[in-house]
């Protein structure tokens, strides 16, 4: 009888019966950017070669990095870049075996996205602020 009971169950979690939380979008994120993070440093690579090889090279690169789609390209690169840089300190935290209980997670969760936007912002402010000097 209770051999029955075992197999109607589901074998392990599912999302329909997961609530959506902070700390599973953190963990989305975390993925998600060092995926971005690898198109963002071949970009920061073809703009490295065309400094040193090739004038006309670069000034195209630029030119794209300018526009509009390459702001929006740029500030996705760093905005990824602060939240894995963020998110990881976060996991060494974690590491030294505090931060780990449900409230304190969340709390940090919600510090790395807030934080990482502030931080894309300066960044993108200072760079751009500096193009013209």
């Amino acid at each position: 009888m209770a051999d029955s009971a075992q197999t109607a169950r589901p074998l392990s979690p599912h999302l329909q019966i997961w609530r959506f939380t902070v700390t599973m979008a953190a963990s989305i994120t975390h993925r998600a950017t060092g995926a971005v993070l690898y198109g963002g440093s071949l970009l920061l690579a073809v703009w490295t070669y065309a400094l040193a090889f090739s004038p006309s090279l670069f000034s195209a690169v630029s030119g794209f990095v300018t526009s509009p789609v390459g702001f929006i390209i740029v500030a996705g690169y760093v905005w990824s870049l602060s939240f894995h840089l963020m998110n990881g300190l976060r996991h060494l935290y974690w590491d030294s075996g505090r931060g780990l209980a449900v409230p304190t997670a969340t709390k940090t969760a919600w510090a790395v996205y807030i934080g990482s936007v502030i931080l894309a912002a300066i960044i993108l402010w200072a760079g751009y602020a500096g193009m013209g000097a």
